[in-house]
């Protein structure tokens, strides 16, 4: 049975030259489709007709995306290139096309390449349908005069950098603002206060507000930008750093879109590239996640469509550990509850730790703490990770100066009850009350 594989010349001499050749000799290669552009290729892929594609190099809208669909599609591509053009070579490498072959090749050669690509990239195929994968302080005063330092102006990242395998922590909650975002910000900073290397993402798709509530421009590129370049090339740790607000030491933030309308700019191809290089870049990475796990377009369409919600369903399925954060009162107790079963629905794999938010007395008759707990164990069969106490006068001083609980309220019981639970992440006992030196 004879290697069916599927080619994208652009016009090139080479296409014709090895129909004609694996015709006439029995390479145990057929060319079965040449294909117009990437956008043909991959309706082809998709429909199974092949196992490998010729591609040539210079195809437009050949990015990363294309390259994993293809992958998905059970099709390995395999590069052409002119001799001696290093530049192509380079380009088709950064968007994850492995093997290549020159224009001159024989058709022997071309052949054997192909055979060994189809034989060894059998795992990537797996792996992309599953996955489809002088730093300086900030002086807390006024945002106006903030010296966080913008994307591009931190410092450079090392190789000592991005010699790491970072953790990636969801935080996502149900409908309802149960706090999702305000636990986000505050357990990044908390995590960068006990030393470890903190990166906070926002890739809520439906009201992205983490740069509005640490005082940082909408304007700036942020996780759509870093999507844009994993499309392009393959996106590394530096790279992802010079997209990063500089918050502190050990604090970096990529801020989301900042119009909901945008959220098609957040694919979910794109997602997992982004996270692999947030992993390399610090010990842990806190996505701060849309509350909607719906996956109707795949119930209204035949065709791969946009999805708003890919991009929260992507990082739950490459997080390590999902914060599940829901209102400590009986409304966000029975949406918490849902989601949760929402939540095994979509089959993710990560442990889910269930946090209390807002817990405060009268919310619920009796002791407000026992009576949440057992609650929880009778709906849920849960036991709280964390049950983090309502501090408004505390969340109001960050937000009105855009900062966060540790500048703004370093004593508030809500910032010690993050604290404890940065330090059962860690393993490192959380000290109360600890500012920053100002600078």
């Amino acid at each position: 049975m004879r290697l069916a594989v599927l080619s994208v010349a652009d016009g090139a001499e080479w296409e014709q030259r090895l129909v004609r050749e694996f015709d006439r000799a029995p390479h145990g290669v057929e060319i079965v489709r040449r294909c117009v552009d990437v956008v043909d290729v991959l309706a082809v892929a998709a429909s199974g007709q092949g196992q490998a594609a010729l591609l040539a190099a210079g195809l437009r809208r050949l990015d990363v995306d294309a390259v994993d669909r293809l992958f998905a599609a059970g099709v390995v591509p395999v590069g052409v290139v002119p001799r001696d053009d290093t530049a192509a070579e380079d380009q088709l490498r950064s968007v994850g096309v492995e093997f290549l072959v020159t224009a001159d090749a024989a058709a022997e050669v071309v052949a054997s390449v192909l055979a060994e690509a189809v034989r060894t990239a059998g795992g990537r195929g797996d792996a992309a349908a599953d996955g489809t994968a002088a730093r300086t302080q900030r002086a807390f005063a006024d945002p106006a005069t903030s010296m966080a330092v913008p994307p591009g102006e931190g410092a450079p990242v090392t190789a000592e950098d991005t010699a790491r395998r970072g953790s990636v922590i969801a935080v996502w909650g149900p409908t309802g603002a149960p706090g999702r975002t305000t636990l986000a910000v505050t357990l990044a900073d908390e995590l960068a206060r006990l030393g470890a290397g903190s990166l906070l993402v926002d890739a809520e798709v439906y009201g992205a507000t983490v740069a509005a509530v640490l005082g940082l421009l909408d304007e700036s590129p942020g996780l759509a930008a870093a999507c844009r370049r994993a499309g392009a090339q393959r996106l590394d740790a530096a790279e992802l750093a010079t997209l990063c607000w500089q918050l502190g030491p050990n604090l970096r933030v990529l801020t989301g879109i900042p119009l909901a309308a945008r959220w098609p700019e957040l694919r979910p191809t794109a997602v997992a590239p982004v996270l692999a290089a947030a992993r390399a870049l610090a010990d842990f990475t806190v996505v701060d996640c849309g509350f909607c796990l719906e996956t109707d377009e795949e119930l209204s369409f035949d065709t791969l469509a946009p999805r708003r919600n890919g991009a929260t369903l992507a990082v739950l399925d490459d997080a390590d550990l999902i914060i599940a954060v829901g209102a400590a009162d009986p409304i966000g107790l029975q949406r918490l509850v849902r989601g949760l079963a929402d939540l095994r629905d979509a089959e993710v794999g990560a442990t889910v730790w269930v946090v209390l938010n807002r817990v405060r007395a009268g919310v619920v008759p009796g002791d407000t703490h026992a009576e949440l707990q057992a609650a929880l164990q009778r709906f849920a069969g849960r036991t709280p990770a964390a049950l983090l106490p309502d501090d408004t006068a505390a969340l109001d001083a960050a937000l009105s100066t855009g900062r966060v609980l540790g500048e703004a309220a370093p004593n508030s019981s809500l910032r010690r009850a993050v604290a404890e639970l940065a330090g059962a992440l860690t393993g490192v006992p959380a000290a109360s009350g600890r500012r920053r030196r100002r600078r």
